[in-house]
């Protein structure tokens, strides 16, 4: 078949790219070897908040039962059904996605992509037969794989990744979690909810190190509180797994300790999946860690061939994939777009608490020569918070001091990633944090604390 674009990857970057290629009048392909909808839908994104949810829920039945008014005599919590109901919750979202394709007609096939030149691509099926199709361009979208330590092997059992955690029925009595970062929280969030005893061990200072610093403060204080303990500044030497127990050996500012778990989620990165699908022969230029090297449009330096997703290390987030596949499509057909400036990029961490951020922070808004003020704003305060019993956290604005631009947003608190978009909008329509304080916020909500914070940057607080 010869196509106007072929996309390899049916992720949220890539299937996205096939739909606004599709609204342009382009005819569009999309390759696979696995599923519709990437890691994201299928053992990602969409499952791991499936268990979240259960995870709220089975904190609050076990710690909370009697601040809520419930009593029971023996409660029983199955981890597998919680399992089951995720696996619901994905097959659902793929099948959508399946559903759109063939609404559409975006011509979808399953098979292992290799790039034959710059125009043609090789699709071998899972019982080995091969197709070959052409198209004036190609969109690779390969997205990225876990990056594991020197030395470390994945066994699938004791010692896993993101993707053998998400689908396992059974639970970990006890876990080591390798990686502070958004997967090991929520993954650690889960199982702590279920009774787990679990450690993270974190290489850098602090757990979720890109984030404000105030913020992984924040945040190592509540998952200690719920009994999962943090060992910051702590590197990984070795995992023996050759007994009943995994022993993990670390090496941190106390010296060297050996931890014990009957399982170790190693949550450290991810590297692209940019080897064995033909760029090399193609001539597409790759980073140093292996990522595609794109320009503003997506282009790659070979023309007619683009990149999209993880694939390129910009920000390896779902929605900014998609955010790149639209633009990637509307660039092929000459259509209006948008440079995305990926340090604006919204980000959603959803351990409990959530954590949330757009912009700068403090220090990186310093080191980019601003005179900054800031803001901060806490849910104790809140009476949306208080009734939901969630009165942990804040909200902190990081402003411009000269012209009050908003360079930035710092939240930790219940349900704080719903509250990114009123940010990454307002940045975008250079608002002021005046114009924010003066948007009239319902009341009880959340969003108050947003308006909150933004009167103490400009009047004065109003609820403090």
């Amino acid at each position: 078949m010869n196509y106007d674009l072929i996309i390899i990857g049916a992720g949220p970057a890539g299937y996205v790219c096939a739909i606004r290629a599709a609204q342009l009048g382009r005819k569009a392909a999309l390759i696979d070897k696995q599923w519709l909808g990437g890691v994201c839908l299928n053992v990602g994104c969409i499952p791991s908040k499936s268990l979240l949810k259960n995870a709220e829920v089975a904190h609050t039945l076990r710690h909370r039962a009697k601040e809520f008014g419930f009593s029971f005599d023996n409660l029983q919590l199955d981890y597998s059904v919680a399992v089951k109901r995720s696996r619901t919750v994905s097959a659902r979202l793929t099948k959508g996605v399946d559903f759109l394709m063939k609404k559409i007609k975006i011509d979808v096939h399953m098979g292992a992509a290799m790039l034959t030149s710059a125009s043609t691509v090789e699709v071998t099926a899972a019982d080995g037969t091969k197709q070959t199709h052409t198209a004036k361009n190609i969109v690779v979208a390969t997205g990225a794989q876990v990056g594991t330590p020197p030395g470390v092997a994945l066994d699938g059992k004791k010692v896993v990744s993101y993707w053998e955690a998400i689908l396992q029925e059974t639970l970990p009595a006890s876990a080591v979690v390798i990686g502070g970062g958004a997967i090991g929280v929520e993954f650690s969030t889960v199982w702590n909810a279920y009774g787990s005893d679990v450690t993270i061990a974190e290489m850098l200072p602090r757990i979720v190190p890109l984030e404000d610093e105030e913020v992984s403060k924040e945040l190592a204080r509540e998952l200690g509180k719920k009994g999962i303990k943090i060992k910051a500044g702590t590197k990984l030497e070795s995992i023996d797994t050759a007994g009943a127990k995994v022993k993990v050996n670390v090496s941190g500012p106390g010296g060297n300790e050996t931890l014990e778990a009957d399982q170790v989620l190693v949550a450290t990165g991810f590297k692209p999946n940019s080897k064995g699908i033909g760029l090399e022969a193609v001539g597409v230029k790759t980073g140093p860690r292996g990522f595609i090297e794109i320009d503003d449009g997506m282009r790659t330096n070979v023309p007619g061939v683009w990149a999209i997703g993880d694939v390129t290390g910009k920000l390896l987030l779902a929605h900014v994939g998609s955010a790149q596949g639209i633009v990637c499509a509307e660039t092929i057909a000459g259509h209006e777009t948008v440079v995305l400036d990926y340090d604006m990029m919204p980000r959603a961490t959803y351990c409990q608490p959530q954590v949330a951020s757009f912009g700068y922070t403090e220090a990186q808004a310093k080191e980019k020569g601003y005179e900054i003020k800031t803001a901060k704003f806490n849910f104790i305060a809140n009476g949306k918070a208080l009734g939901l019993g969630e009165g942990t956290g804040w909200i902190k604005i990081v402003t411009d001091a000269k012209y009050g631009e908003i360079l930035g947003a710092h939240m930790v608190g219940p349900e704080v990633t719903e509250l990114l978009p009123e940010f990454t909008l307002a940045h975008n329509l250079e608002l002021t944090a005046e114009e924010i304080a003066r948007n009239v916020h319902a009341h009880p909500t959340l969003s108050e604390v947003i308006m909150e914070a933004a009167h103490g940057l400009t009047g004065g607080y109003i609820h403090s």
